[in-house]
């Protein structure tokens, strides 16, 4: 679909572990929790600092300005999608081949997913555009 999750919401919220999963029948029933058996693999700041090339405090930096969702483990430290690495490689290029600020990074990247989202729609129905995805 995207590189890059939607929003910055994910940030305070607790990631991955045993954590309890709520499903619409549970709403009704408080006492129902079901547990997620396989917890969500997630990548520690320092291992997408090693992956990606950049230091930790410009990572945190574009955690803070949005362009890449993060989310905070029990103990308080960030972490991250396994497709941030690939996400904070489209920043790059975007800011270095581009000349972009990031303010115009987070617009650009909106644009992109809304064009993502367009073309799937267009698959899904059937139809076609005439050229193919350029991103």
């Amino acid at each position: 679909m995207n590189d890059r999750p939607a929003g910055a919401a994910g940030i305070g919220r607790a990631g991955g572990g045993a954590h309890p999963v709520r499903t619409g029948a549970d709403l009704t029933a408080s006492t129902a929790v079901r547990y997620a058996l396989v917890p969500a693999p997630r990548l520690s700041l320092d291992a997408v600092a090693r992956r990606s090339g950049l230091h930790p405090d410009l990572i945190r930096r574009f955690v803070a300005l949005g362009l890449i969702d993060a989310e905070r483990d029990d103990a308080g430290r960030l972490v991250f999608d396994p497709t941030a690495p690939a996400v904070l490689a489209r920043i790059q290029r975007l800011r270095t081949g581009l000349c972009l600020n990031y303010a115009s990074i987070g617009l650009v990247l909106d644009l992109l997913d809304r064009i993502s989202l367009l073309e799937a729609a267009l698959r899904g129905c059937g139809m076609r555009s005439e050229t193919p995805p350029w991103t």
